[in-house]
């Protein structure tokens, strides 16, 4: 799966850790990454994406470093050249309930059961492993460093954004528009004048603190 140096100076995520699977007899490599754990509101997603072992695509990146017009135009051209690809996520009442780590390991887990046949091997963004009997390996910053993780990423970040613009028609006040659910001060100041919406993360500390007493959900 060899692909071209970036140009020097700029850091892109490399074939290298797939490299990796496949010398120990992988052939079918995901890549795993999630978008949304951090937000006050709305679900958080993830995607599993297995990319062929050629013809590999040109400015793929991690998404945080991407515009949204870059990471749009990549959504496409990711869903024509993937072998398969899995989206899946957890909504605001299983993260309050169980907590957003769970909640994205739940959300990753199904991403992966969507994929047919299964991978033999998993990449996963960050310190996370999965309850399922699939060899797997846990990448800090794996968006940054491996093309099916940030494959991934750009596929989790699309999704939830579109997801996020759809509720921002249902609760426009709110600003999900602008900042995606992420705790700005626009939106801070919206949970205060207006209190939670049904697609807040109650249990997140950053929305009981801009309550303060007037708080009285469940959590």
């Amino acid at each position: 799966m060899a692909n071209k140096k970036p140009a020097a100076g700029i850091s892109r995520p490399t074939s290298r850790f797939e490299d990796e699977a496949a010398a120990e007899g992988a052939f079918r490599i995901a890549g795993i990454d999630e978008a949304g754990r951090g937000p006050l509101a709305g679900p958080v997603v993830a995607a599993a994406v297995v990319l062929p072992s050629y013809d590999l695509i040109p400015d793929l990146n991690d998404s945080k470093l991407l515009t949204a017009a870059q990471r749009e135009d990549l959504f496409r051209r990711i869903e024509a050249k993937a072998s398969a690809i899995g989206i899946a996520l957890a909504d605001v009442n299983e993260i309050n309930e169980i907590n957003i780590y769970q909640a994205t390991r739940s959300a990753m887990s199904q991403a992966v059961s969507q994929i047919s046949p299964l991978p033999d091997y998993l990449l996963i963004d960050g310190n996370i492993k999965l309850d399922l009997n699939l060899r797997q390996r846990s990448i800090v910053k794996g968006d940054k460093l491996s093309f099916s993780v940030a494959a991934a990423g750009i596929m989790a970040k699309v999704t939830r954004d579109r997801i996020m613009l759809e509720l921002h028609e249902e609760f426009p006040e709110y600003g999900f528009d602008r900042h995606k659910g992420y705790g700005t001060l626009e939106h801070r100041q919206a949970i205060l004048r207006y209190g939670p919406s049904p697609v807040h993360r109650r249990s997140f500390k950053g929305v009981r603190d801009e309550l303060g007493p007037l708080f009285s959900g469940p959590v």
